[in-house]
């Protein structure tokens, strides 16, 4: 039985099997842990190379040496270094020590130990073996350790770390309700599965982490989320971390680890405060601009043309003619231009009832509507006398000294998004001004 046995760890090992004490000797030289070990008598049996590094003494050096005293320690505290030390081997269990000891050079280091007690083949004690690393070092492993589960309980980032398949493997507490799933639900599972927009800038930044590494500073990535209830618009501050292993000697990705926070409501509010501001200075502008013309009526196209830039694509004012509405100005219905005059005098309009101009006359306020995608929908802009490609339609009435003088029409594209109530209220405030222009042109002799 014994040869075959030697005969398998040959074919195993090759045909000049490693002998035991030059593999106990690679074994123990290739930890990343200090060790060294003590027989029953307190001499020191085995010396490790990390031992050597924080200590400075080599294994020709330690080994055989009767404990620490007179070398590794001070000798004041060498009884109770040994001591502690040698008490492990009658111990159950592991003893957990700290001692300051002495390097070869003469500096102190404090080390933190694990010893344990270790049995002969008749069972009985027969030594001590201890690993022990520099304090600091294990502090800096604990608080790593500490510090990765504290990001994993419930932090108050997201927390992701994706593979080089760019699918999740851990995800916190934070990262999970943010997607909208569990904690383990969510993992393994492509990216596209959970968003429905985005997920292309995230799996392109992504890739260029595991590519290139760590980018130098947070993103703000814009995605909109599946979810029961529908899809959801959110913004992202993300940051990115390439993790590689420790263990090898070229890096070698192991993929990404993605910090981010939810800052939609902060980027909404400046996209907003933004758009007040730029909208104020064009009031501001055309205001200026309108101060110049002689002709109140240009003064009106004038506000309607400012209040285009970054708010609609057209632009049209019917004025009320008796009972009738009529076209007195438009932007080109083609293609991109100032909004003018109809050429050849105001035209007669035939609105159906219920259009929305008519809707703005009727209440003496706004009106937003969109074409949406209902069966028809294609000649929703014809039917209205609006432009073709027009989908969606703000109309605010112009009042002036308590009178109704007619109506002024926004109209956005396919590629905008529907008006929105602050739309309105920048569309009123901008007809308030055309209204009393169009009044001024009334009243005037010789006005257009």
């Amino acid at each position: 039985m014994s040869a075959s046995r030697g005969s398998g760890i040959t074919d195993a090992l090759g045909p000049e099997p490693v002998p035991g004490a030059e593999l106990l000797a690679a074994l123990l030289d290739g930890m990343d842990a200090a060790l060294c070990a003590f027989d029953a008598g307190g001499a020191i049996t085995h010396w490790n190379r990390e031992a050597e590094r924080i200590l400075g003494w080599s294994a020709e050096e330690a080994v055989g040496r009767p404990g620490f005293a007179g070398w590794a320690v001070r000798p004041a505290d060498a009884g109770e270094v040994q001591e502690r030390l040698m008490a492990a081997m009658d111990a159950p269990g592991r003893q957990v020590h700290e001692f300051a000891l002495l390097r070869k050079d003469g500096g102190r280091v404090l080390v933190r130990t694990q010893s344990a007690g270790v049995r002969g083949a008749d069972g009985k004690p027969a030594g001590v073996y201890c690993a022990f690393s520099e304090v600091h070092a294990q502090i800096d492993l604990e608080r790593s350790i500490a510090l990765s589960e504290a990001l994993f309980a419930d932090a108050s980032w997201g927390v992701v770390l994706v593979d080089v398949d760019l699918r999740p493997t851990v995800v916190n507490a934070y990262a999970a309700r943010a997607l909208g799933g569990g904690r383990t639900t969510l993992l393994g599972r492509p990216l596209g599965e959970l968003l429905t927009q985005g997920v292309e800038d995230l799996e392109g930044a992504l890739e260029h982490v595991l590519a290139e590494g760590t980018p130098p500073a947070p993103a703000d990535l814009w995605v909109t989320l599946r979810t029961a209830e529908g899809e959801r618009r959110r913004c992202w501050r993300s940051g990115f971390l390439q993790l590689t292993s420790p263990l090898t000697e070229e890096p070698v990705p192991l993929g990404v680890g993605w910090l981010f926070q939810d800052v939609t409501t902060e980027r909404l509010a400046a996209q907003e405060a933004d758009r007040v501001r730029f909208r104020s200075n064009q009031l501001h502008r055309a205001s200026r601009s309108a101060s110049e013309c002689e002709d109140p009526m240009e003064a009106a196209t004038s506000y309607l043309d400012y209040a285009l830039a970054g708010f609609a694509d057209h632009a049209l004012m019917d004025l009320l003619a008796g009972e009738r509405l009529v076209r007195a100005a438009a932007t080109p219905p083609d293609a991109p231009g100032p909004c003018l005059p109809v050429a050849g005098g105001s035209i007669p309009l035939r609105y159906a009832p219920g259009h929305p101009a008519l809707q703005a006359v009727d209440r003496a306020g706004s009106v937003r509507v969109s074409a949406g995608t209902a069966p028809g929908s294609g000649s929703w802009a014809a039917d209205r006398r609006w432009p073709g490609d027009s989908v969606h339609a703000l109309c605010a009435v112009l009042r002036s000294r308590g009178r109704t003088l007619g109506v002024v029409t926004f109209l956005r594209v396919a590629e905008r998004s529907p008006f929105e109530r602050p739309d309105a209220a920048y569309a009123e405030s901008v007809a308030v001004r055309v209204a009393a222009a169009v009044d001024l042109s009334q009243v005037l002799p010789g006005s257009r």
